[in-house]
């Protein structure tokens, strides 16, 4: 089995995994071949990636960190609680607004508990990038892949569960405080101007001011939607503070949250590679970024995962077979095309051995 761009997908290729709507409903079911009908109707749904099964890909094995279903049903639950809690705190205060912010929150730590127990009950490398997404709101993706990426970190810093608990939860309303920021200025293609980025970085303060009035949510999970943006070295925002002034959990927040946005694709800019994310993030090290959170984010996340289709710098074209832990840019290949884009018969190649360190990966672009 592979993820492959839908658009580069031919009519009668075999569906590897079956493929849900955003209620959770089987728009297909594994197995169905596709037809020029079923390709635009995904394609109409804003579905980009599919699984699918081929002689190409026979005997990989694709580990799925997260069933499909609860994903989707965590992107329902984000986008209908922090919609709540935005409109409820449009209105005067009220009984009724404080039993909906509760449902809302409930919604959440349910949702971030069922991601919990899949992570701890399927202990290998975090496999979330190869991950077919129907959703267009960014933020509310975001904020569900940035909790996955969280609750991964804690867990490999050995924290209790109750504070693993806590990160999740603020991981899940870090970006809150954006649902206030005019889509315009979200969704710029351009850059920013100063009043623009101004109004885009006050979701920092805007999310803190609305969830330390949340009784059922602790005072530390609404730091974490403060310091998310704070950095080592002060650079950050919106307070400027360094160093042990930062919570633990900002650091960890701080991770994850970098490394999603910089590998989805945004209107204003194309995702970055895996690996170069891996490598921004790697380039602030001890200034922007705790030196031990990147190191055990680096040990639980799969930047290459198995079954992901990769274009190499000499033109040749493979599957991604295996992930090398110890050189997490350059796992082991299966070569499908040549460098002139012809098939060839299948063979395996490891970009970590000595004789292949010339090669890397410069597109991924069921990931994009």
């Amino acid at each position: 089995m592979r993820l492959v761009r839908l658009n580069k997908c031919q009519s009668g290729i075999k569906l590897g995994r079956t493929i849900y709507s955003e209620n959770g409903k089987i728009l297909l079911s594994k197995g169905t071949e596709l037809t020029n009908s079923f390709i635009k109707r995904l394609q109409n749904l804003n579905i980009y990636t599919v699984y699918i099964e081929d002689n190409d890909s026979e005997g990989i094995d694709i580990v799925e960190s997260i069933p499909a279903q609860l994903l989707n049903e965590a992107t329902n639950t984000i986008t209908e609680g922090l919609n709540t809690i935005v409109e409820i705190n449009t209105m005067k205060p009220s009984i009724q607004g404080m039993i909906k912010t509760e449902k809302a929150v409930n919604g959440f730590q349910k949702i971030f508990k069922d991601i919990l127990t899949c992570l701890t009950e399927n202990p290998t490398v975090l496999n979330l990038l190869a991950t077919t997404k129907i959703h267009e709101n960014h933020v509310y993706t975001h904020s569900l892949n940035v909790t996955i990426y969280a609750c991964q970190l804690a867990i490999e810093n050995d924290l209790p569960q109750n504070q693993i608990e806590e990160i999740g939860l603020g991981a899940l309303l870090h970006d809150l405080g954006k649902i206030f920021v005019s889509p315009e200025v979200l969704n710029k293609p351009g850059r920013l101007t100063r009043e623009e980025f101004e109004q885009m970085k006050s979701h920092s303060e805007l999310g803190f001011d609305i969830l330390r009035k949340v009784h059922s949510v602790p005072l530390v999970v609404a730091h974490c939607a403060l310091q998310h943006h704070e950095r080592l070295d002060g650079t950050g925002y919106p307070r400027g503070i360094t160093g042990s002034r930062i919570h633990p959990y900002a650091k960890i927040l701080s991770v994850a949250d970098v490394f999603d946005a910089v590998t989805s694709h945004r209107v204003y800019r194309p995702a970055m590679l895996p690996h170069q994310g891996m490598e921004l993030l790697y380039s602030g090290s001890g200034t922007q970024f705790d030196t031990e959170q990147l190191k055990l984010f680096k040990n639980c996340i799969a930047i290459y995962p198995q079954g992901l289709t990769v274009k190499l710098n000499d033109g040749r074209t493979g599957i991604v077979t295996k992930y090398n832990f110890s050189s997490v840019g350059r796992p082991e290949i299966r070569i499908i095309q040549d460098e002139e884009g012809q098939r060839v018969t299948p063979y395996e190649i490891d970009l970590s051995k000595n004789g292949n360190l010339t090669l890397e990966i410069v597109e991924a672009d069921a990931l994009l």
